[in-house]
Formats: C-alpha cells, sequence, structure tokens
C-alpha cells in the first residue's frame, strides 16, 4: 500500500513566497532522542489528532492537492469537534482522526470557512474529548516567543519553539487574503493544521502554509478568524453571517514590474473559459485601477456572489474587457452530508 504523504502545495507556488514541501530527507522529531516535552506544549497535546484525509481523486482540488492527504486538527468542543485548514479536507470522502495514544476514529467535515482558510471537522465516538485552550492573538508582540505543535503521519508528537516575526496583511494567488497573518519561524515540518500556542500553550493561530526556504517561517491563521463563527461553522456548514465572496477562479501573481499578471486557473472556475490568458496584465476591475494583488481582491470583493465582474486586462500592448459571471465557490466545497 503506498504510504500517505503530508498534503503540499507544491503546485501553489509564489514569486514572493514559496510554499516549502516536506521532504523525506528532512530531520523530524524523534521524542524517544528528546528532552521532556515543554509545559505549554503539553497543555494541547492530548487535543492533537492526525487526519488522514482521502478526498474524490476526479475532484479539482485533487488534481493540485492529492487525493490522499494528511494534516493536523485541533479538538476545541469535548463534543469532539476540531479545527483544521480547509485545504485539508476538500472533497473528503474518508477521514480517519488519529490522536497521539493511537485511538483512531472516523471524522467528518462539519463546515468550512474558505476565505479564511479553516474547517472544522467531528469526531466520532463518545465524549468528552480533550479540548485546547483558544484565545485571540491580539496581545501577542512581534518577538514573542511562541511554539508550534502537530502530529505527523504516525501519530508522533511534532514541536518547535518559535518567534513570532511579523503580523501583516498576506495574499496568495488562489484569491486568497488575510487582513492579518501571524508569520512564525522556524517553519515545521508537519505545519498543516499544527496550533499556534502562546507562552502558557493556548492556541492563538491555526498554521496553514510554510514560507521561503529552510529554515522556512510558518504562516498562521489567527484564532480570532475561527472564535467569531465556529458556532456557525457548526450549525450551518458555512459563515452565514458573511456575505459570499465573488469567486473566479482565477490565479495570479506580480510580475518583474511589480503589476498584477494572470498565472493560471482553477480546474472548476468561470475564469477558465472567460477568455483569459497566461500573461495577461489586469489592469481594473469594474472600472477600478489596481495596482497589486490585495487591491485586486478589495475590488472584487466588493460586488457579490453570482454578479458578473468586469476585468480590464492588457495584452500585447492592447486593452480588452474579460467579463465574467462570479460564483460562491461554497457550492462547489461543501461539507459532507
Amino acid at each position: 500500500m503506498r504510504p500517505r504523504v503530508a498534503i503540499v502545495l507544491v503546485a501553489l507556488l509564489l514569486p514572493s513566497a514559496a510554499i516549502a514541501a516536506p521532504s523525506s530527507r528532512e530531520l523530524r522529531f524523534d521524542p524517544r532522542g528528546a528532552a521532556a516535552v515543554p509545559t505549554y506544549v503539553q497543555r494541547v497535546q492530548p487535543a492533537l489528532v492526525g487526519l488522514h484525509v482521502k478526498a474524490a481523486p476526479d475532484r479539482p482540488s485533487s488534481a493540485r492537492l492529492g487525493a490522499q492527504r494528511f494534516g493536523t486538527g485541533v479538538v476545541f468542543d469535548a463534543r469532539g469537534y476540531a479545527v483544521t485548514v480547509s485545504y485539508l479536507v476538500l472533497d473528503a470522502l474518508r477521514i480517519e482522526a488519529r490522536r497521539h495514544d493511537g485511538r483512531v476514529v472516523p471524522a467528518t467535515v462539519v463546515g468550512l470557512d474558505l476565505d479564511a482558510g479553516l474547517a472544522v471537522v467531528r469526531l466520532d465516538g463518545s465524549g468528552p474529548w480533550p479540548v485546547a485552550e483558544l484565545i485571540p492573538s491580539s496581545d501577542l508582540k512581534v518577538g514573542a516567543v511562541t511554539g508550534t505543535a502537530g502530529l505527523d503521519e504516525d501519530g508522533d508528537l511534532v514541536h518547535m519553539t518559535t518567534t513570532l516575526k511579523a503580523v501583516r496583511r498576506f495574499s496568495a494567488f488562489w484569491e486568497y487574503m488575510l487582513d492579518r497573518a501571524l508569520l512564525l519561524a522556524p517553519g515545521m515540518s508537519s505545519w498543516g493544521g499544527s496550533a499556534a500556542l502562546d507562552e502558557r500553550g493556548r492556541v492563538v493561530g491555526i498554521v496553514s502554509l510554510r514560507l521561503g526556504e529552510a529554515p522556512h517561517t510558518s504562516l498562521a491563521i489567527p484564532t480570532e478568524k475561527f472564535l467569531a463563527v465556529k458556532d456557525e461553522l457548526i450549525s450551518a456548514g458555512r459563515v452565514v453571517s458573511r456575505r459570499p465572496r465573488p469567486w473566479l477562479g482565477l490565479y495570479t501573481a506580480a510580475g518583474d514590474d511589480g503589476r498584477v499578471v494572470v498565472d493560471g486557473f482553477n480546474e472548476a472556475g468561470p475564469a477558465r473559459t472567460a477568455g483569459f490568458r497566461r500573461g495577461d496584465h489586469i489592469v481594473a476591475v469594474n472600472g477600478v485601477g489596481i495596482a497589486s494583488q490585495e487591491e485586486f481582491y478589495e475590488a472584487l470583493w466588493r460586488r457579490q456572489a453570482g454578479e458578473t465582474i468586469e476585468v480590464l486586462v492588457r495584452r500585447a500592448e492592447r486593452e480588452q474587457v474579460i467579463s465574467v459571471r462570479s460564483i460562491d465557490r461554497h457550492r462547489l466545497f461543501r461539507p459532507s452530508p
């Protein structure tokens, strides 16, 4: 049986922030040969679960992420609800949750917040489950000593002492932007869904990406993005209090001169057949000039899902308007029935 590999975003590369893939040559934390687990990690360890995911191989997410995926979930509710990164569980057919003590239970996706990049899964079995303490990250200051903790594919604890290097806006090419992201260094080999911790072992973020070159930087989604909507994700499967964003499925990158250029298309997005070409320079959206990826998203998200978006592009020194009927991408990636 082919061994399952940790989920990676190898195909999702930004010129300014490369997403590194785990390598079998990397040294992994071996709990048998290390000192005692720090107290702040011990506090969260019982609430960590390894999520082995089998996704539908014919779905668009599997074309980039693979059909066999692995990441960490953090239990936040004694009924068995855990938070993780959304890309891990998109189009999931089966999820197996494994605790560090070897206990294995099935799990089901119950909610997706694709704007923030988070998801909620529910673990089967009787509770109560050990839970982590989640708090807002607003009190963290740049330079603070933090930690990252997760599980590897074998169920072993992986942890690292880190430093909060920056708190800033972050944008990525797949129509994704956080107004506030935590950047921790060094990065950790098992990153997807791992817990970013303060010095007391409280969860202040969920690690989503590993950026740059070794020793890498981990990008964590602040827990306040989750705490404000967790009840909606459990009850409704999505955030119903937030207006759905229009989605095109358009991949963009920054050109050498800082311009925003078309770099590809999501296989299920309407932009794929709208007439864009790789290398098109995006000049304006709905009549609003844009000069950065962040400005592109801000202009795009002023409209509503389902509305037609007018994108002005420059190609070979000529300009043309491409009209795209946007969609609500949550309709493509529904939680499990």
